[in-house]
C-alpha cells in the first residue's frame, strides 16, 4: 500500500475533481437541463485519477472505470443521458474519496497501535540495564521483527537522511508505509534530561520536513520524576508522540 503522504495526495486529486464537478453545476442556471455537458471530460479525468491510484493502492471491485470511447458526445446524447453519466462519475469519485479516507484512517490507527505496543512491551524486551541508546534500538527492532515487520520493506534502520542547513540527520528507525520516524533517547543520568528535551525539539523541526509522524521513545532508568510534565511541552506539535518507558 502507498504511504500516507501519497494517499493524501491522491485524496486531494479526488476532492479537486469533485469540487470541479460541483462548480460546473453551481455556475449554471438550475433550470438548464444541459448543465451536465462536461460529463465526458469529467469521466476521462476520473479514469486518469482512478487508474493512477490503482497502481499504488489496490482498489475494490466496486470502483468502476468508464469506457470513454463508448461514451457518446454531446451532439449524440439527450440531457437526461448526460445527467446519468455525470452522476455516475460523481458517485464513483465519492466512493473513491471514502476509500482513500478509510485507508488514511487505517494508517493512523496502525501508528497508534504501534505506539501502545512499544509502551507495553519494550521494558520486557530489555533484559539488562542499558548503557547505550543502541541497546534500546536493538530491542525496538527485535519487537518490530517479532510483530512481522521486514527490514527494507516495512522498516529501515538509520536510513532516510534529512538535510538540515549544512548537515544531515538520520532517524533511528523509519516505517516507510506509515510515514513514521522513530527516535530513541536513553535517560542514563538526570543531567541528560535537559539536553534530551533540546534534542527532541531539534529532531521535531528536522524530521517533520519529511515524515508525517514522529515517535520518540524515551527509555528512563530512573531519573524522570514527572512523566506528564516531561511529555507535555514536547507533544505540542501535531503528529508528534512521546512515550516514556521506565526500566
Amino acid at each position: 500500500m502507498a504511504d500516507e503522504n501519497v494517499l493524501r495526495e491522491y485524496l486531494h486529486w479526488v476532492k479537486s475533481l469533485l469540487q470541479s464537478m460541483e462548480t460546473a453545476l453551481h455556475k449554471e442556471d438550475p433550470s438548464n437541463v444541459w448543465k451536465y455537458g462536461g460529463y465526458k471530460q469529467f469521466a476521462r479525468k476520473y479514469n486518469q485519477i482512478a487508474t493512477e491510484i490503482a497502481k499504488k493502492a489496490p482498489l475494490p471491485p466496486i470502483i468502476d472505470l468508464f469506457d470513454i470511447d463508448r461514451i457518446p458526445g454531446g451532439g449524440d446524447t439527450l440531457a437526461y443521458q448526460q445527467k446519468e453519466i455525470f452522476e455516475s462519475v460523481y458517485a464513483n469519485a465519492s466512493v473513491l474519496k471514502g476509500i482513500l479516507e478509510s485507508k488514511i484512517g487505517v494508517v493512523e490507527d496502525e501508528r497508534s497501535a504501534l505506539r501502545d505496543f512499544f509502551q507495553a512491551r519494550l521494558r520486557s524486551a530489555v533484559f539488562t540495564l542499558p548503557n547505550h541508546e543502541r541497546d534500546i534500538q536493538n530491542a525496538v527492532e527485535q519487537l518490530l521483527i517479532g510483530r512481522g515487520f521486514q527490514k527494507g520493506e516495512d522498516y529501515d534502520r538509520e536510513a532516510g537522511r534529512v538535510k538540515v542547513s549544512s548537515k544531515e540527520v538520520v532517524p533511528d528507525l523509519i516505517l516507510m508505509k506509515l510515514g513514521l520516524a522513530i527516535e530513541i533517547k536513553l535517560v542514563s543520568k538526570s543531567e541528560r534530561i535537559g539536553s534530551i528535551i533540546d534534542e527532541i525539539n531539534a529532531d521535531i523541526g528536522a524530521y517533520s520536513k519529511q515524515y508525517r509522524s514522529i515517535l520518540f521513545i524515551v527509555y528512563d532508568v530512573g531519573h524522570i520524576r514527572d512523566e506528564i510534565e516531561f511529555r507535555r511541552d514536547l507533544e505540542h506539535t501535531p503528529n508528534v508522540s512521546v512515550i516514556v518507558v521506565k526500566h
